[in-house]
Parts: structure tokens; C-alpha cells; sequence
């Protein structure tokens, strides 16, 4: 992977954090007040959710 792609990834994680804030500030409001009522180990476990399936899509892809 060359220093283009990892940017060009990065890029793209933006937009699509933004989305949502973007289309349903209520609605994300929302989830943010709710994420901060978890705890910790919640978070955590999310957190590597997130990141394992970041890495299935990134095998799948490559």
C-alpha cells in the first residue's frame, strides 16, 4: 500500500463519519448521549467490533 492509498482511505473514513451528523444532527445527538451513558468495557467492545470488521473488509478487498 503506497502513502496515496492510506490518504485516500483516511479521506474516505471522513466523509463517511460525517454523513450523520451531516443528514441527522438530532439523531446523532442522540446516539452520542446515549454512547456516553456506557461504560468502559461497552465502549471497548464496540470499539473492537468496529475494528475487526474493518480488517474482514480490508482482506476482502485486497
Amino acid at each position: 500500500m503506497d502513502g496515496d492509498t492510506f490518504w485516500t482511505a483516511l479521506a474516505l473514513v471522513l466523509v463517511v463519519e460525517g454523513l450523520l451528523p451531516f443528514l441527522s444532527p438530532g439523531g446523532w445527538r442522540r446516539m452520542f448521549s446515549q454512547m456516553l451513558q456506557l461504560n468502559d468495557g461497552q465502549i471497548r467492545f464496540w470499539g473492537l467490533c468496529s475494528i475487526l470488521l474493518g480488517l474482514i473488509g480490508v482482506w476482502f478487498l485486497a
